[in-house]
């Protein structure tokens, strides 16, 4: 086993409390802090020490993928850690933003290289050839927007607020209340000329700000995005998505076309091992439109919260499709026994144990390459284990 040293990310949006108080350190931090990466990402790949001497992650998975990775894991998904595992802790929202498909990121990346994009340039959708689903478990309250809401229910939103400024937007959806007409109504609000957009922007705020019993957490919401992201069109399209709320160790899964936002809480998430984020607005990053209605899925339902499901007496896992990467919830009480699913990260978020003799405190990670084939957790502690999901429908029990 190979204990991590991870980097942590100074996103503007993240915690001067969270990863400190996790990793053990003083609090506040002297930056924010918005993600603690573990994983062989190229941006920023964990290091462990092979051999007394320090090297990345990633090169060396690459001097022995099969060894590290397993070889099931480097036949079908090729010879690097598919999935990257993080705490997120977010102070204030992320970016409005969703994710292709794995046929629209190949075709995307082929696209953008053979036009000469460099890929370090703002205006690049696509980083890699890889899809980037992603789940997402509370540590503590979380919220987020994920998926488009029922369309009544939209509807009866605007209804409430009332805003003139935005019934040519809403046209389309109040004409044809499907996916098409919330296609049509999301292009209207996306493509808005920028006078009219700040109109409908500041009448929007005005009307959440009004005295109402209805809607209390979308007109509070409002506030709070205009606050930070004035005369962004995105604070009139969040109000299209479903408010989520979770309790800690409940979790949202985020496919393909998923339009989402973190808004506020501290969670761990893993996610196939990608840069590629399409942004719809709450950002002053580059937004591409054209290519965001493309891969935006306005017809799927918004995703359920996930509730673990036991394996047994110790372990809980988070059933979703993706192949490249599994998320369960050890609970360490004694010695805990588990054979190896590949290559393997382990999270202590609460408490300490010892893996195979090795002191894991909270906040530590260890990177478990597919040759250790077991090991046993001792000590008493909450433990999150990363692994592939080669077979994502297979019972575990």
């Amino acid at each position: 086993m190979d204990p991590l040293a991870c980097t942590v990310m100074p996103y503007p949006w993240g915690s001067r409390t969270a990863i400190a108080a996790l990793t053990g350190r003083p609090t506040p931090s002297a930056e924010p802090e918005a993600e603690l990466w573990m994983g062989a990402h190229p941006v920023a790949p964990s290091l462990v020490e092979r051999d007394g001497a320090r090297a990345s992650l990633d090169a060396v998975i690459a001097r022995a993928p099969a060894r590290e990775l397993g070889d099931d894991v480097v036949r079908e998904l090729g010879p690097r850690l598919p999935f990257l595992l993080k705490v997120l802790a977010a102070a204030e929202p992320l970016s409005l933003q969703a994710h292709p498909t794995l046929e629209q990121a190949r075709a995307g990346f082929a696209d953008e290289e053979a036009r000469g994009v460099p890929r370090a340039a703002p205006s690049r959708n696509y980083k890699d050839p890889s899809h980037k689903p992603e789940l997402l478990c509370a540590l503590g309250p979380f919220e987020a927007l994920s998926g488009f809401r029922r369309v009544d229910e939209t509807l009866r939103l605007f209804d409430a607020l009332a805003v003139p400024e935005l019934e040519p937007a809403l046209a389309p959806l109040r004409a044809s209340r499907d996916a098409a007409g919330l296609a049509a109504t999301f292009r209207a609000l996306m493509t808005m000329p920028d006078e009219l957009r700040r109109r409908a922007v500041d009448a929007t705020v005005a009307a959440a700000a009004r005295a109402s019993d209805a809607f209390p957490r979308e007109r509070a919401l409002v506030g709070r995005l205009a606050a930070l992201y004035p005369n962004d069109v995105g604070v009139v399209s969040a109000l299209l998505l479903q408010l989520v709320h979770l309790e800690p160790g409940e979790a949202i899964y985020l496919g393909a076309g998923n339009l989402h936002a973190y808004l506020e809480g501290t969670g761990v998430e893993i996610m196939a091992s990608s840069d590629n984020v399409l942004r719809g607005g709450l950002t002053k990053k580059h937004v591409d439109v054209p290519e965001l209605l493309r891969v935006l899925d306005f017809g799927a339902e918004a995703p359920a919260v996930l509730r673990p499901r036991a394996i047994d007496a110790h372990e809980s896992v988070y059933d979703t499709p993706a192949r490249e990467f599994r998320l369960s919830r050890i609970r360490v009480g004694g010695a805990v026994t588990r054979a190896t699913r590949g290559p393997e990260i382990l999270l202590v978020t609460d408490g300490a144990a010892r893996a195979n003799g090795l002191a894991l405190a909270q906040g530590a990670s260890v990177f478990v390459p597919a040759d250790t084939k077991s090991y046993t957790l001792e000590g008493d502690a909450t433990v999150f284990r990363a692994t592939p999901n080669l077979h994502p429908t297979r019972d575990d029990g």
